[in-house]
């Protein structure tokens, strides 16, 4: 396995940048409020019959409009104002907030009335999540993005570790309203960053992508992109074992561990507490460990932490283990969560971290539901027994399932060299589908080496635009050779020339350039014939 490297920058680094900075510190009191939220709901759920399931559907409530809305989220993110996308998601999650602690204030706030809140206010973490991921490269550099994940990643547990907390000890004084008040006054905070800072106007020459095209256009990247795919992999394998401790660790609490909700607060801040003793020793562990290395180590931790819950009624052991499996999320999630930053380009980064999204909420979401439908049947401990078993496989198939180890090193700057067509008519931009045509002249004895070298064009070709791609052998001809692909339109394929290509690509393309014949590429844009 190949040995780690050193990281470029320290974990703070992204701090100084001051937008950076007023973001992170708002997003952290928006996450102690969030944290409040899901704690005070679980606990009001938690005597009610059938507790098992009802308290694990909280977790599907917050985290189900994920699998209906991240595409369609990365898809506005990438082609809508971020900034004025944020305001208006997050003050429309200020709202809801609001009247789930009218409701509660009131009485009214039944099982059902309280899980509909929750999945819309689900809605709008899914609607922004998104845009999020995207705006963090336009607030640090591209050295930085490691250190700004597990800041990130930081923030996130440290209103995991004080949230519970705060918000078992306000449920027990003062009841779940003033918990539900508290996490609507925490949305202000981004609300008033996000009014007050101006992003950067951009000029866009070509017309925006259209919707159902964009979606296309970010599948069809995820799709060609193997080293994307893998990490989308490795974020299911983890997440669906691992979302057994976050759906059933409230019933653990009360029925094997016999704590009230102020002890049910101290389990989850356990594991927060580990997430930022994690991230504060993150340069370290980057250092000693490859991505890989780290993902293997997280799900040991998890699965130690599952099996001790379930079998154990020690609250200071089981509070050990917490203190590791929040360290073995927090190395996951900043891990993942890099790794595919640092191998989107631009144009599709939303796009790609709505799918690297989906995939790892729904996952947590389908996991809640299944460990509390198990634990309903037989019980919570034979759940987190599996669910431990599970992360064990996981840790063995990174041997031959791991996730690239240089994805830093990955040059994705935008580089338009290709050259302009050659053009009588101007093709309308709805135009098409439009078919390119590339001639090579390949000597015998060279074959394989471009062969091998043609696939990475051609899964070049399909991430930038191609919804087709083939090489096909001219046998009118000695050695030539015929590259082939077609794009849904003029306006897509000028996104090609000038939008999407990358100094990656460019590299690929230099590989076959010493077999390209030189003459220009051939566009041929279909007409109805009918």
């Amino acid at each position: 396995m190949s040995t780690a490297t050193a990281p470029s920058t320290s974990t703070w680094a992204p701090l100084r940048s001051k937008v950076y900075r007023a973001l992170w510190i708002a997003q952290l009191v928006s996450n102690l409020g969030t944290w409040m939220q899901t704690v005070g709901a679980q606990w009001i759920l938690v005597d009610e019959p059938n507790a098992a399931a009802l308290v694990s559907f909280v977790q599907t409530a917050l985290t189900l409009p994920v699998m209906l809305l991240a595409i369609p989220s990365g898809v506005i993110a990438d082609l809508v104002d971020r900034r004025r996308l944020l305001l208006t998601a997050q003050s429309a999650m200020a709202v809801l907030a609001v009247v789930l602690a009218v409701f509660t204030a009131s009485g009214h706030l039944t099982p059902s009335v309280l899980l509909i809140l929750l999945f819309l206010l689900g809605c709008g973490q899914a609607l922004t999540a998104p845009a999020w991921q995207a705006l963090q490269p336009d607030l640090v550099s591209r050295e930085q993005i490691p250190a700004a994940a597990a800041l990130g990643s930081m923030n996130f547990n440290i209103g995991r570790a004080l949230g519970p907390a705060l918000a078992g000890v306000l449920v027990s004084l003062f009841g779940p309203t003033v918990v539900f008040a508290l996490n609507a006054l925490s949305f202000t905070g981004i609300v008033a960053v996000l009014a007050i800072w101006r992003r950067p106007a951009r000029t866009q020459k070509l017309p925006s992508e259209r919707p159902l095209a964009a979606v296309q256009a970010g599948t069809r990247f995820v799709r060609s992109a193997p080293s994307i795919r893998k990490v989308l992999y490795r974020s299911i394998l983890f997440v669906l074992p691992g979302s057994a401790i976050w759906a059933l660790l409230p019933v653990i609490a009360r029925d094997r561990l016999g704590l009230n909700s102020s002890g049910y607060g101290v389990l989850l801040g356990a594991l927060g507490v580990g997430a930022v003793v994690g991230a504060l020793s993150l340069s370290r562990v980057r250092v000693l460990l490859t991505p890989t290395q780290r993902l293997a180590l997280a799900a040991v931790l998890f699965g130690a932490a599952c099996a001790g819950a379930a079998l154990s009624h020690s609250v200071a052991l089981v509070l050990i283990l917490l203190v590791g499996a929040g360290l073995a999320w927090m190395l996951s999630m900043s891990t993942l969560n890099s790794t595919m930053q640092l191998l989107l380009p631009a144009w599709v980064r939303a796009r790609g971290m709505s799918v690297y999204l989906l995939v790892f909420m729904a996952g947590q979401a389908i996991g809640s539901l299944i460990w509390g439908l198990v634990a309903g049947a037989f019980g919570p401990e034979a759940a987190l027994l599996a669910a431990a078993a599970l992360l064990a496989g996981c840790a063995l198939s990174t041997l031959w399932l791991p996730i690239r180890h240089n994805a830093e090193q990955v040059d994705l700057t935008p580089t338009a060299f290709w050259p302009d067509p050659e053009l009588v008519v101007e093709p309308d931009p709805t135009d098409g589908p439009v078919l390119v045509l590339r001639r090579y002249d390949v000597p015998e004895p060279k074959l394989e080496e471009f062969l091998a070298a043609m696939a990475k064009v051609g899964r070049s070709m399909q991430r930038t635009g191609a919804m087709e791609w083939r090489l096909y052998r001219d046998v009118g001809e000695v050695d030539r050779y015929i590259e082939a692909f077609v794009v849904r339109s003029w306006a897509e394929h000028m996104h090609q020339h000038q939008i999407r290509l990358t100094a990656q690509d460019q590299q690929f393309e230099q590989g076959v350039a010493e077999f390209a014949t030189g003459e220009p590429q051939i566009h041929l844009v279909a007409v109805d014939a009918h």
